[in-house]
């Protein structure tokens, strides 16, 4: 009988999209060349550091924005400072670091333009130091008297399918995760932070799809875990002297909630034998239907 410790779960999440755009106007006066920073209206709180991020005009004319991108649209990832500033960056790892010298130089515009965000579905991301996670998939054992009162109308309208908990040591940079800690690996890494302020963020909502592994074995197709769709609905820091600083993360789950298991996975080769990648930079395509004899 096999016997399995927690110490093989782990928790990945993934920023998802709301399909909700912030419009705002861009104008010459917004954009900081020097300091390679802009400002729009509604950023601070409703873009979070690190979001994948699609800025387009309306009207279909060139941004003028980023040196050197003359499209009507540009997409990757953001920084966003104390006061709402914005820095663009080309992977998730430097916007996180944020700072001048790796952010992507800017234009101002030659006119006010006006221009519409969305963000974007990234990868699954590994969260650092989570101490442990549990979850039910039983709605009728949903505390509903620690939920608001907009999640306990969802509650009653049966839009929520079940409840969860993680409890993380508190982190905002790099660290140990799933034996991942170099550099090359950097953009595999989400921290607890991310969480705190994603359930702040009124405009574009509290959303991500979680993978909570019980347990995890990438060599053998092993791994078996919960993946749902979820509402983050609080987060506490503990903070004590001599003592470690964690957060405690509630979240409600949305949706089907589905018990997964590895299995031996198919790849559409090309002839010579490469995979064949996508742009979300997953390891292949999968090759969904088996051929029949």
């Amino acid at each position: 009988m096999s016997v399995y410790l927690g110490n093989e779960g782990e928790v990945e999440l993934q920023r998802v999209e709301t399909g909700r755009g912030l419009r705002s106007e861009l104008a010459p006066s917004d954009v900081n060349v020097a300091r390679k920073r802009f400002s729009v209206d509604f950023a601070l709180g409703a873009l979070i550091t690190g979001d994948l991020i699609t800025i387009a005009t309306d009207d279909g004319s060139t941004l003028e924005l980023v040196s050197g991108h003359s499209y009507p649209d540009w997409t990757g990832y953001v920084h966003i400072d104390e006061v709402g500033g914005i820095r663009l960056y080309s992977t998730f790892a430097l916007a996180l670091a944020g700072g001048v010298v790796n952010s992507l130089a800017l234009v101002a515009p030659s006119a006010t333009k006006q221009i519409k965000i969305t963000t974007k579905t990234d990868q699954f991301k590994c969260v650092a130091q989570v101490k442990s996670f549990d979850m039910t998939t039983n709605r009728q054992l949903v505390q509903t008297t620690s939920l608001s009162e907009e999640f306990q109308s969802q509650y009653e309208a049966g839009l929520i399918s079940g409840q969860g908990r993680m409890s993380c040591f508190w982190e905002h940079q790099y660290a140990l995760c799933n034996e991942l800690s170099s550099s090359s690996n950097s953009d595999t890494l989400e921290f607890s932070v991310y969480l705190a302020r994603l359930v702040l963020r009124l405009q574009q909502g509290a959303r991500f799809r979680g993978k909570f592994y019980i347990y995890k074995n990438e060599q053998n197709d092993s791994s078996v875990w919960y993946e749902c769709d979820c509402i983050v609905s609080s987060v506490q820091v503990s903070v004590e002297p001599t003592e470690l600083i964690t957060t405690e993360v509630d979240f409600v789950t949305t949706g089907l909630i589905t018990l997964r298991e590895d299995s031996s996975i198919s790849y559409i080769l090309q002839e010579d034998s490469n995979k064949i990648l996508l742009e979300s930079n997953q390891s292949g395509a999968l090759l969904q239907e088996e051929t029949q004899e």
